[in-house]
């Protein structure tokens, strides 16, 4: 016996089977349909949803536009004004009244014309001086005192002889206290013999000293000898 043989259905079966599955796929197709159309409405909902989402989105703030800087206006330019420069007028001194002569003046009435004074001289101010000392006085050696009984100074005998004579002055340095300190020839006689006897002569003599102002001070003096033969 052959197991693997299959049997055919019979005519009626088979057309069962038929109308079974016809009607099975005509209800699949119908689920199909019908979740087809839910899903694609809840599609249509759902998507359009998610769009307006992102679509709608804040208003962006409103940027005003910046005003615009308004610069203070320039101050208007300095007026410059003309420059008036005073000038100084010359002073012009009024005229002075000058006397016209009458035609037929009276016997007394003095004639003539009356000329403008000139302007007095500007008055110096007054210089002071700081009053001058006066000098001191100065009071000069002598030798000519009675008291002091110089000798003559000697004629030496061969001047004599030989008939030499002249004059000599010696410049004599006299102390405060009258004695000479020094002598000097200031003029020669012309013989050498005078002159020597002349300085011996003025060294020994005595003097009144010379003073300053009262005082008594050293001083130079010059002391005159004449030699003359009688």
């Amino acid at each position: 016996m052959n197991l693997s043989a299959t049997r055919p259905f019979p005519a009626g079966l088979s057309r069962n089977a038929t109308i079974v599955g016809a009607v099975l796929l005509l209800h699949i197709v119908a689920l199909w349909t019908l979740q087809a159309g839910l899903l694609r409405r809840a599609t249509e909902i759902v998507v359009p949803v998610q769009i307006l989402a992102q679509l709608i989105t804040p208003p962006a703030p409103k940027i005003e536009p910046p005003k615009p800087v308004v610069l203070p206006a320039p101050p208007p330019p300095p007026v410059k004004r003309p420059v008036t420069k005073t000038v100084a007028r010359p002073h012009v001194r009024a005229p002075q009244p000058v006397a016209i002569t009458d035609p037929a003046p009276e016997p007394a009435a003095p004639v003539g014309v009356v000329t403008p004074q000139p302007p007095a001289p500007p008055i110096a101010a007054p210089i002071v001086q700081a009053p001058v000392a006066p000098p001191a006085r100065v009071d000069l050696p002598s030798s000519n005192a009675d008291y002091l009984q110089n000798p003559k100074p000697p004629y030496p005998p061969i001047s004599k002889r030989l008939g030499e004579q002249g004059k000599v002055i010696v410049r004599v340095l006299i102390e405060v206290d009258g004695l000479p300190q020094k002598a000097e020839l200031k003029q020669s006689s012309g013989f050498d013999r005078l002159d020597h006897v002349a300085m011996e002569t003025v060294m020994k003599w005595r003097y009144v000293p010379g003073k300053r102002g009262g005082v008594a001070e050293a001083m130079w003096f010059n002391v005159p000898i004449n030699f003359v033969l009688e």
